[in-house]
């Protein structure tokens, strides 16, 4: 059974349960270079990298942590550049720890349940191998679950919070949280706490995804993956995925598409550096070898000019930066 599922039990009987170890067991590693864990492949260095064991070494690393430390929790690093002069804080990576997926059966429903680290695609196939139909979208998201919950990914018409029955959260002290979907406020790549946010949309959230129970239908599990061969198909042929991305950088404006917007301002192939708007895809830069993370940004801001002067639309990123330019 998942460690997260185990945690979620433990939450509603008390909590508390999985904080059982006193010693860290995972690796934290100095000065670790961003180029390793991130999908562009550029970036500076972390002052502390720590990859933990399973989910109650998170807990407890957390919970040994300087509340005012800037802290970052990634999976696969697919929407994430860390700026050349680096991050001083912690980065925490889930991606091996919190990988476990499994269905659920309750007396009502089946849920397919997914630690934070386990890659969208994966859920997608996990899903169709068990005869559930809906799932099929999350093998075009380039991330993980916590990555795919924290934003509300989409593709192909379809959006992560829609199959969502329930989450497990973290918060910086270590102590996980049920949350239902009402507790946010969830809209087109768009998540946050609705306790916190005062109604500021741009609140960044208090607590990390550590997993979710997804609610799908039951239907044709070789129908399911067909389809799912058939979306890859199209991402096959649409995008850059021989060189490395971040996948999509711009959000759709209402009504129209980040990428016809930034090949009508003559952008695509454009190159700064190493950095260059991919000809297959407007909407994805991709790293043509040597990257900087100062390539990258100064091509984002490049392209952020260029549409808001000729079209008058100011593009909001789906790309976090982090750290320190390089002085």
């Amino acid at each position: 059974m998942l460690s997260a599922y185990r945690a979620m039990e433990d939450t509603r009987s008390g909590g508390g349960a999985l904080l059982v170890s006193h010693t860290l067991r995972g690796e934290l590693r100095q000065n670790e270079s961003m180029r390793r864990h991130c999908s562009w492949k550029a970036g500076g260095n972390m002052s502390r990298f720590y990859i933990p064991a399973d989910l109650a070494d998170l807990q407890y690393f957390l919970s040994q942590q300087n509340e005012h430390e800037p802290l970052y929790i990634i999976g696969l690093g697919s929407n994430l550049l860390v700026r050349d002069g680096g991050f001083t804080g912690t980065v925490v990576l889930t991606h091996s720890a919190l990988s476990g997926i499994e269905v659920q059966s309750t007396p009502e429903r089946e849920l397919v349940s997914a630690e934070a680290g386990v890659a969208a695609p994966k859920v997608a196939r996990f899903a169709a191998r068990h005869d559930f139909e809906g799932a099929e979208f999350l093998a075009g998201i380039p991330g993980t679950v916590g990555g795919a919950l924290a934003m509300n990914a989409g593709c192909y018409g379809a959006e992560t919070w829609t199959h969502v029955f329930d989450v497990t959260t973290i918060d910086r002290s270590g102590q996980l949280h049920v949350r239902s979907p009402q507790e946010y406020e969830i809209s087109y790549r768009h998540v946050v706490e609705k306790a916190a946010s005062h109604g500021n949309p741009l609140t960044p959230l208090k607590e990390w995804f550590v997993s979710a129970r997804f609610l799908f239908e039951k239907g044709d599990g070789i129908q399911s993956s067909e389809k799912i061969k058939e979306l890859l198909k199209r991402r096959i042929a649409s995008q850059p995925l021989q060189q490395p991305n971040a996948g999509s950088v711009f959000r759709n404006p209402q009504g129209d598409f980040a990428a016809r917007l930034i090949e009508f301002c003559g952008l695509k192939g454009f190159t700064i550096g190493q950095a260059q708007v991919s000809p297959r895809h407007a909407n994805f830069i991709v790293n043509l070898g040597d990257a900087t993370a100062s390539d990258i940004e100064n091509l984002l801001k490049l392209i952020e000019h260029r549409v808001r002067e000729e079209t008058g639309i100011m593009l909001q990123r789906e790309v976090q930066i982090i750290g320190e330019a390089l002085q």
